[in-house]
């Protein structure tokens, strides 16, 4: 299994100077337990948790589920706030961000970038990968991919800014080909950073 190599593509690609003049500021993740933060510890990089679990617990007053999940993603987006970023990568986070958070985000020219395994348009939101492997074997494709996108409300449907194709074998396991669209990830999630902060820099010169 992969935990948390998306955000380990992403330090060694700092850490080596492929992608220059950026820091991570903090690591935060939904789960205590995410490999993910324990890589961030290891690089030295400050971590937070957000758990939905936790934030249910200490607002009990909070009945309705549709609100419990505003009041979470506008305490989410403060404590991103308070670290001044420059940009939100998404890598394996996997809960929806509602514009609760990504208007604040907006309103502070805050972009942000979400790794998502499949290509525009084709199989947005979870089970990307099963949900392409069954269409290559009803007949129906005979590729996929991943892309690195902007966050928009609409799931998976913001601009992308790297695509990476990838056929798939004919005798191909589902377990196989999700190995591979792990490693095609750990490129474009590089990629699309390396862009997004390009970009950053471009617009203050």
């Amino acid at each position: 299994m992969h935990f948390g190599t998306n955000l380990q593509a992403v330090i060694d690609a700092i850490n080596s100077g492929e992608i220059q003049d950026a820091k991570i500021v903090r690591v935060i993740s939904d789960r205590a337990k995410a490999f993910g933060l324990q890589r961030a510890r290891d690089a030295g990089i400050p971590t937070a948790c957000h758990s939905m679990k936790t934030f249910r617990e200490q607002h009990p007053e909070i009945k309705d589920e549709n609100q419990l999940r505003k009041d979470y993603d506008k305490a989410l987006v403060s404590r991103v706030l308070k670290d001044h970023p420059s940009l939100v990568i998404c890598a394996g986070y996997m809960r929806i961000l509602c514009p609760d958070f990504l208007d604040p985000l907006a309103e502070a020219g805050i972009p942000a970038l979400n790794l998502h395994p499949a290509l525009p348009n084709a199989f947005n939101g979870k089970d990307a990968i099963a949900r392409a492997y069954q269409e290559f074997k009803d007949g129906h494709i005979s590729k996929t991919g991943v892309m690195v996108h902007y966050v928009t409300a609409e799931v998976d449907a913001g601009e992308p800014i790297v695509i990476k194709e990838l056929d798939i074998g004919k005798d191909e396991t589902c377990a196989q080909l999700e190995e591979r669209m792990h490693r095609l990830e750990w490129l474009a999630i590089v990629e699309g950073t390396l862009l997004a902060v390009k970009t950053l820099r471009a617009s203050l010169a």
